[in-house]
């Protein structure tokens, strides 16, 4: 058990707004035995307010055959994950990200490919729903790579100025920020750690005893110009993977061309207004709208 263990489990298992785990329970029945955790994370796990807002939530699947059983979703899901699909319980809405237990844990190591998984599970997250003790402690053990992966990716381009783990964080999210096509304004990845900054040095420091005390063969060790290499990469990969996933969202996520709109406007203090026959072609129309929104500075 590494120092981090004790730490995320504590974290996964502190309470949350009883609408919030019935919800979880709601979408873990809507797969049965396939379901294996449930993970609320996001904005409104920071501020509190549900009502009003898109939830965030992971379901957690044994694997995507169990949980689609013959589907083409299947295919999608282990193509391009995750599929995302919207959900509504008790008058709250939100929408749900599907990843099987070795996804799960991959996309959130330093080997992953794009940083959508781990920049989200380095920052807070409640275990809202498991299906049993063993699928508790996967989820803990997938989480814990998550700032690990932040740490050796973002330490070694940070020059020689003090390691601290709020500066660690701080740059890291910026980073992580510009390697995706985000709607957030500009001071969002530093407001991330100011929300909680005692919960960023207890993981912090528990992450960097954790990177110590690791086997050397399993520490990515980077030199500065091949993390620099690496983030160039990761920002390549993560803008084109936005855009393969919008689109495959308009075939798994009802209205999702107006989640976009919404979420833009919400982040980026814009009007868009979604038009008729975007929504009718929402692949062409969630296309058209994003050299617009890039130039114009709404999504980065």
């Amino acid at each position: 058990m590494s120092d981090l263990t004790p730490l995320i489990t504590e974290e996964l298992a502190e309470p949350v707004d009883v609408r919030v785990s019935d919800f979880a329970a709601d979408i873990a029945a809507q797969y049965g035995e396939a379901a294996r955790a449930v993970l609320f994370y996001g904005s409104c796990l920071r501020t509190t307010e549900l009502d009003g807002q898109m939830l965030d939530f992971y379901l957690i699947v044994s694997s995507y055959e169990a949980a689609y059983g013959k589907s083409w979703l299947v295919g999608a899901n282990r193509l391009l994950p995750p599929n995302v699909f919207p959900a509504e319980h008790d008058g709250l809405v939100a929408k749900v990200a599907v990843l099987s237990e070795a996804d799960f844990l991959r996309l959130n190591r330093p080997e992953a490919s794009a940083v959508s998984v781990w920049a989200r599970f380095a920052q807070p997250s409640r275990l809202v729903w498991s299906a049993d003790d063993v699928a508790r402690d996967k989820a803990v053990a997938a989480i814990e790579q998550a700032s690990i992966t932040l740490f050796e990716l973002t330490i070694p381009v940070l020059g020689t100025q003090p390691q601290t783990p709020e500066r660690i964080y701080r740059h890291g999210f910026e980073l992580t920020y510009g390697a995706e096509l985000r709607a957030e304004r500009a001071n969002r990845p530093g407001s991330v750690v100011d929300a909680d900054p005692g919960r960023y040095d207890r993981i912090g420091l528990a992450t960097m005893v954790t990177m110590q005390q690791q086997d050397p063969a399993e520490a990515l060790n980077l030199t500065t110009p091949a993390a620099e290499k690496r983030w160039k990469a990761l920002r390549r990969n993560g803008k084109l993977l936005t855009l393969a996933r919008l689109a495959k969202a308009s075939g798994t996520y009802a209205g999702g061309i107006d989640y976009l709109a919404w979420k833009i406007n919400r982040h980026a203090g814009t009007d868009y207004v979604i038009k008729p026959w975007q929504r009718k072609w929402p692949i062409l129309g969630a296309l058209t709208m994003l050299p617009r929104l890039i130039a114009g500075g709404a999504i980065k």
